[in-house]
């Protein structure tokens, strides 16, 4: 099938499959998504953020690890250095670019764990309701009373310092915003007439929830969870920063920042670099839910 009878099969307005339809709307979501130049932006960023991290030993120039005392606190443009060194003579670049896979691990282990588990917890305070309802929709307002970084290092004074134990306090304490969607969505849908119609059929609760009413929360959580993992991010670095996420000598963003606040007068790109990183980062995400925002968001202007 060439090109144009691609393009012809995915716009067409009469689907002769529920495959096609499918096809057909993720098509159409890409190319309204396409249109959008900063979520395109984006995407690139996190893209070639990807491509670092997967070929961080081709690309990095250095040992993130190896200390050479004779050249520390080199500047910008330093031959054999383009981003200088730090304190222990480390070449930045090289840290900067393995310290992206600690970044996406957090990212990546958080965008697993707190979607879910607020999905989960919405979805159930919402079909079930009654006492249940109440139970849970009171834990989630004491979680969601307290500041994110406060909890996280609360739970990571509890849990103890290292990468591990700060994701798993950054999950702990973004749940809860998924759990209030996943239940503003369910009260939404639990009386519409098609779930009537499949409790009719016979389906069980655990059914209508997993098959009928997440469906329909996905979309949503999507949206929230992109446009999180810039605080996720900022989290994970500040955790660092105060010594209590990843361990040196571990190139983690946020410990670098703190390594280098030392010196930020007389040597700034020490703290500047993983700062702009962070940045940089942080803003492809913003930009990326925003774009996803336009294209799921069923109330949206098309």
């Amino acid at each position: 099938m060439s090109g144009t009878a691609w393009r012809e099969w995915l716009l067409t307005d009469t689907p002769h499959s529920r495959m096609q339809a499918r096809a057909a709307a993720l098509y159409q979501g890409w190319l309204a998504f396409r249109s959008n130049t900063l979520a395109m932006f984006g995407l690139g960023i996190l893209v070639f953020l990807l491509a670092v991290a997967a070929f961080a030993p081709v690309i990095a120039p250095h040992d993130p690890y190896y200390q050479d005392l004779a050249n520390r606190l080199q500047p910008l443009g330093t031959e054999g250095h383009s981003l200088g060194t730090d304190s222990l003579g480390r070449d930045i670049l090289s840290r900067l670019i393995y310290g992206s896979r600690i970044t996406l691990y957090i990212v990546a282990l958080v965008a697993l764990i707190a979607p879910v588990a607020g999905l989960i917890v919405g979805t159930v305070a919402g079909y079930v309701g009654g006492w249940v309802d109440m139970v849970l929709m009171r834990i989630t307002d004491i979680f969601l009373a307290f500041p994110r970084l406060v909890l996280a290092l609360a739970f990571v004074a509890a849990l103890g310092a290292g990468i591990e134990n700060a994701v798993l306090a950054i999950s702990l304490t973004a749940w809860p915003p998924y759990a209030r969607i996943a239940r503003a969505e369910t009260l939404t849908i639990r009386n519409s007439d098609y779930i009537s119609a499949v409790r009719l059929q016979g389906a069980g609760p655990l059914r209508i929830i997993t098959k009928h009413i997440w469906p329909l929360c996905i979309s949503s959580l999507i949206v929230r969870v992109t446009l999180d993992m810039a605080g996720i991010i900022l989290a994970a670095a500040g955790l660092g920063f105060l010594g209590l996420g990843a361990q040196p000598p571990s190139p983690e963003w946020g410990a670098m920042i703190s390594e280098g606040r030392r010196f930020i007068l007389d040597h700034w790109w020490v703290a500047t670099m993983p700062g702009l990183a962070i940045f940089t980062v942080s803003l492809a995400f913003n930009l990326l839910g925003d774009g996803l925002r336009d294209v799921l968001d069923p109330k949206s202007e098309k």
